[in-house]
């Protein structure tokens, strides 16, 4: 890979990342529980700091780091919000929502740890799509055990 293709993909991840803060973020806004908002709120500081690292990679290659979202993750948002009013802000309709907004970051990380990244953006790159994994598997949880208590 070159450098354009390095800095394209690590740009690509800023804007995974940023979808999933403010996604996260605006989950935890719709959330019931407080113990549940008190999570989301949490899993958005975990996105925004991943963001963070990834920019700094970015300016440390000389390049431009994004600073926002998708517009798909945009109107993922939006949905959250409507989805949310729709049914009386539901924590489960919020996990729903959570888990597929981290189904996407899974393939987006998938797909970048299928190029050929340099050390150690390739560790680093590895190490945060273990960690949108284990939030996917901590909201399918949750929203099992929510469907369970229903």
């Amino acid at each position: 890979m070159d450098d354009d293709d390095i800095l394209d993909t690590l740009n690509d991840l800023i804007e995974t990342c940023k979808d999933g803060e403010y996604g996260f973020r605006s989950c935890a806004e719709h959330a019931k529980s407080g113990d549940l908002a008190a999570l989301l709120t949490r899993r958005a500081e975990d996105c925004r700091l991943a963001a963070g690292e990834l920019q700094g990679h970015v300016v440390a290659l000389g390049g431009k780091p994004e600073t926002g979202g998708t517009v798909p993750g945009a109107l993922h948002r939006g949905w959250v919000s409507v989805r949310s009013t729709l049914s009386a802000s539901d924590d489960l309709a919020v996990l729903d929502e959570c888990e597929r907004g981290e189904r996407s970051a899974v393939a987006k990380y998938g797909a970048a740890l299928e190029k050929s990244l340099p050390e150690p953006l390739l560790s680093v790159i590895e190490r945060q799509y273990e960690g949108a994994e284990r939030n996917l598997e901590q909201v399918r949880a949750l929203r099992d055990s929510l469907q369970l208590n229903r």
